[in-house]
């Protein structure tokens, strides 16, 4: 009986938890009833990472703690955000593979059998793709597929439509982002696209949110949205540089037209207010190249301070299940 446990393959899953309190009971029935059939085969390692919630979450973690073994809390010091949850709990594993989800319920558990299957079948990386159905809105559906149509016409990196920090990863893939991976400004699901390995997706439709509100406000999806881009693009820097150049180009042009309109008619045109514009225009587009830079010197900066990527509070529940290999 032992060596068949020893044998089984451990998997990790990594869960961040942000003002959850109203859904970690709910999600975590869930989760435990969706992998009991998977037990023959595997054993789980259930990992909650909390981002310094505002909320009684810390609570509802603890009490899950009391009743299952296989879960294991860590409570981050600070709000680090979202994407370093993911990447402390990534950090913690040792299985074989690493699950990672939402417990917002909007990531349903039963769809982790079918990750599973496909990491059997020699995927490194299995993505979840979300398909948005009826019931999902006009704006976030157009919202969703703006944002990954410019993504994909600026970066080298072909992103999936609807992609989610819902996957499964092999042990090989999670050592990558252990040892190698450690920018500050982390976008996974770019990173996840970006360091190859086999991959394949897995379609599901997200269901309508039962409790608990969205942490995805429109200053976080807009600062979302620009750690994607900054990450991977350089689209920005060249269209500045470009449209730089081609105002010069049209000034230049212009200052010709206004000598040989001199040279006809005696004396320079009026023009006071088409000056005036030029200038408004000019003085716009240096604002804007200058606030373009300043993002990309302030990720720089963020990089050099050497600041630690998140700092763990506490650790709550038992040891994790370490894999063999």
């Amino acid at each position: 009986m032992d060596r068949c446990r020893r044998a089984m393959k451990i998997v990790d899953i990594v869960l961040p938890v942000y003002n959850e309190e109203e859904v970690l009971d709910a999600f975590h029935s869930s989760l435990t009833a969706a992998l009991q059939p998977l037990e023959l085969n595997y054993r789980f390692n259930i990992c909650y990472v909390l981002d310094r919630s505002t909320d009684r979450s810390i609570d509802v973690l603890k009490r899950i703690v009391d009743r299952d073994r296989s879960v294991t809390v860590v409570h981050l010091s600070a709000r680090f955000g979202h994407q370093m949850s993911l990447v402390a709990g990534i950090d913690r594993s040792r299985g074989d593979a690493v699950i990672m989800m939402d417990c917002d319920l909007e990531h349903p558990p039963e769809l982790i059998p079918r990750l599973l299957e496909e990491l059997e079948r020699g995927y490194d990386i299995v993505h979840a793709v979300r398909q948005y159905g009826n019931q999902t809105g006009t704006l976030k559906r157009w919202s969703s597929a703006t944002f990954y149509r410019l993504q994909n016409a600026m970066s080298p990196v072909e992103m999936q439509p609807g992609a989610a920090d819902f996957r499964v990863v092999s042990r090989k893939v999670a050592r990558v982002f252990q040892t190698s991976i450690r920018e500050r400004n982390q976008f996974l699901r770019g990173l996840f696209q970006w360091v190859g390995f086999r991959s394949t997706v897995v379609p599901f439709v997200s269901p309508p949110r039962q409790r608990g509100k969205t942490k995805y406000d429109v200053r976080r999806l807009v600062t979302f949205s620009m750690a994607g881009i900054l990450s991977f693009s350089k689209v920005p820097l060249r269209a500045a540089t470009l449209l730089g150049f081609f105002i010069s180009t049209l000034s230049l042009g212009y200052g010709f037209w206004l000598i040989g309109a001199f040279f006809v008619v005696g004396h320079p045109p009026p023009g006071y207010t088409s000056l005036f514009v030029m200038m408004s225009f000019l003085g716009g587009l240096q604002l804007t190249v200058l606030g373009v830079l300043g993002e990309y010197l302030g990720s720089v900066f963020e990089e050099v301070k050497q600041r630690p990527l998140y700092i763990v509070d506490e650790v709550v529940g038992g040891e994790m299940i370490v894999s063999g290999t």
